[in-house]
């Protein structure tokens, strides 16, 4: 009776541990370079909360912000070759395996923000199948912010204030050749090494959204503001195509509507942060804030449109065309 018994209790712990294997939740990374407090940083936790949701906890997509898993460059490539499961992008280190998609980061593009989110929700997602092939699968498009210019050399009120600036920017030809048209000398950096750049004076300036400039502290080392407003920046929402092949079709359901209603309540968040971020860098007292005109900007970087390819032109004509 006693073996019999010994049995039964084996067989059954068998299947509890079986059991709980098989109700273990597929887990998920999600890389990106922003702080935590960053509006698109939230939009990452409040994105995975609601995979957790939907799935009643059969998908755990777990952050990681600032970098921890890499560069934007490192967290693209992690994703093509299926070492990290999913990413916050960059258009414009994208835009280095996707030239298309770099296109959005063209000086002064869009009218607005509502203008920018019809044309990212329409002519952005038709970029799905070629990123696609490259191993990299889009779910929708967050908001990064409208990028200003910050440096400590002397305020930027006019396009020739930036003439001779060393000024950070990504590692694309849109922004290097924005910075060159304004007579700046451009310096591809990635943003974990831009703080102790600043810093240091190996560069004069950079220019990002206000969420980056605040929370990333850059006030502190950087004496002028200027809301130059030149470029809209979004970012892609990703994830590995090797990732995505291993889920059901049920999971890929959840995490494509999640993706969708979480594009929605970030981007409100940005919108709606961005004149605190300003409020709070004013309140600090080490940052002037300058507002600009910013036709001369407009007029002075029309000529990074003259040398596009011809496919690229037809893309910004469909770009300026949605309504």
């Amino acid at each position: 009776m006693k073996k019999l018994f010994s049995v039964l209790n084996a067989i059954v712990l068998s299947l509890a541990v079986s059991g709980s294997a098989a109700a273990a939740p597929t887990v998920l990374k999600l890389g990106h370079i922003a702080e935590p407090t960053n509006p698109y940083g939230q939009g990452a936790e409040y994105f995975a909360k609601l995979v957790k949701e939907k799935s009643k906890g059969n998908i755990e997509i777990q952050v990681f912000p600032s970098s921890q898993l890499g560069t934007h460059k490192e967290l693209i490539e992690g994703l093509i070759y299926g070492t990290v499961d999913m990413m916050l992008a960059g258009t414009a280190e994208l835009g280095t395996f996707q030239p298309e998609v770099g296109l959005f980061d063209m000086p002064f593009l869009f009218t607005d923000r509502e203008h920018a989110y019809k044309a990212l929700d329409t002519v952005g997602m038709e970029l799905s199948d070629d990123l696609e092939r490259k191993g990299l699968k889009l779910l929708g498009w967050m908001e990064n912010g409208i990028r200003h210019m910050t440096n400590s050399v002397r305020p930027i009120k006019t396009p020739g204030d930036v003439r001779g600036l060393k000024i950070r920017v990504q590692n694309n030809k849109t922004y290097i050749e924005l910075i060159k048209a304004l007579g700046g000398s451009p310096t591809p950096m990635a943003l974990a090494e831009v703080y102790s750049a600043l810093q240091s004076g190996v560069v004069d300036g950079q220019e990002n959204p206000s969420a980056h400039i605040y929370t990333k502290r850059f006030y502190e080392v950087q004496k002028y503001a200027s809301r130059t407003g030149h470029s809209y920046a979004a970012e892609p929402v990703l994830i590995s195509v090797t990732t995505w092949k291993k889920l059901t079709p049920e999971q890929q359901n959840i995490i494509k509507e999640a993706a969708t209603e979480a594009v929605a309540w970030q981007r409100k968040l940005s919108a709606d942060e961005d004149e605190n971020f300003w409020k709070k860098i004013k309140e600090t007292r080490k940052m002037d804030v300058i507002e600009v005109d910013r036709k001369p900007f407009q007029d002075a970087t029309e000529v990074c449109y003259k040398d596009l390819p011809k496919r690229q032109q037809e893309f910004i004509k469909r770009i300026r065309a949605v309504q």
